[in-house]
């Protein structure tokens, strides 16, 4: 059987390109078609594979600035040929699940999220805008979610990454997918019960608008309570301005750094709506609890009084309250790891598997 791996993007290493190495792992002579392909922010490992990127590559300034490029990704996605594949499986946040393929061949969506930009976003988008640029953006994504909600159809099967990315492509798509949960790492982040816990709180996040991380400074600044920060992104400056002296920013660490801290941390903060959020389950498979915010992805793996607790609403005095609560004697290591469990990559590479057979024995490839 031939099998062919699309991606959206290869230009950051997160939780989407995690995805995409188990997928080389049970498929290794599979090449990866993607958009874009950025060496430098991609580890070196994936050199050694066949990736084949689009036409967009030869655009100028594409790296940096490829968003600008929209309207030209259809274009790109629909150009890949991949006639000769009889099982094609896509990582799609955008484009991906847009490739054609023939009707003898077997197209497997993984959706870590509908097209966040033409829908949930749109409006504020064009607001920001004016003029000529306005119209024709406003203008450019509606033909953008045309070809959006089109091609949903294309492939045989589309899955989830959780319940609120499943939502939303019922929403906007009718179509009601299977859930498959992303998978974490709980070989590499474990427990070390030699290790004591330490009088400080975590973050672990991109420090981007949306993280909502101003709701956890603001909450430690009038608790004055030690709150370290791990991450980089376009508002660390803004934040640290606003951050009294019991937060500390990090910056990016390692792996192995960031396990540490994990193992280190009372509990982890996560005051961000998120599709799903691998951070909660890396602490969790680290025996650590987390105070997480009641929406999203973290409503599905955050078991309360197991794992964390929730806040709610999204507000610094709702964090407040659950942080000036909580005990962590109230929680057993091995418990809160269990949950961690139930996301593993055994389980993941078992639930994909018996999905690839199940439609490859229907359609007799």
């Amino acid at each position: 059987m031939k099998v062919a791996l699309v991606h959206d993007y290869l230009n950051q290493y997160g939780v989407a390109e995690r995805v995409l190495e188990i997928f080389h792992k049970l498929f290794p002579e599979a090449p990866v078609y993607t958009l874009i392909y950025d060496r430098a922010h991609i580890p070196d490992h994936f050199k050694e594979w066949n990736i084949k990127e689009s036409f967009l590559k030869k655009l100028p300034f594409v790296r940096k600035h490829y968003e600008k490029y929209f309207f030209l990704m259809p274009l790109a996605i629909e150009g890949f040929d991949l006639n000769n594949f009889d099982l094609v499986i896509s990582i799609s946040s955008a484009w991906s699940k847009g490739v054609i393929t023939l009707p003898s061949t077997i197209h497997i969506n993984y959706m870590l999220n509908t097209m966040r930009f033409a829908w949930d976003s749109y409006h504020s988008l064009v607001k920001a805008r004016k003029g000529l640029t306005k119209i024709l953006l406003a203008l450019g994504l509606h033909f953008i979610r045309l070809w959006d909600e089109n091609t949903s159809r294309r492939p045989d099967i589309i899955i989830a990454i959780s319940k609120t990315v499943g939502k939303r492509i019922e929403k906007f798509y009718g179509i009601k997918p299977m859930i498959i949960y992303p998978p974490v790492d709980t070989n590499f982040f474990t427990p070390d019960e030699r290790i004591k816990k330490e009088d400080f709180f975590l973050i672990v996040s991109r420090l981007r608008p949306y993280k909502r991380i101003d709701i956890a400074i603001n909450a430690f600044n009038e608790m004055k309570i030690p709150l370290l920060i791990i991450g980089e992104g376009s508002m660390k400056g803004r934040l640290g301005r606003t951050a009294n002296r019991n937060i500390q920013f990090l910056g990016k660490r390692s792996d192995e750094e960031v396990r540490s801290f994990y193992r280190r941390a009372k509990a982890l903060i996560f005051p961000t709506f998120e599709d799903f959020g691998i951070v909660p389950l890396e602490a969790s498979a680290c025996g650590t609890p987390v105070i997480a915010f009641n929406g999203g992805g973290a409503s599905e793996t955050v078991e309360e009084g197991t794992n964390g607790l929730f806040f709610y609403p999204q507000t610094p005095e709702a964090l407040m309250d659950t942080v000036l609560n909580f005990n962590s004697e109230d929680f057993n290591i091995q418990n809160v790891r269990e949950v961690s469990l139930k996301f593993s990559k055994k389980q993941f590479i078992e639930n994909f598997r018996r999905v690839i057979e199940e439609i490859t024995k229907n359609k007799k490839i």
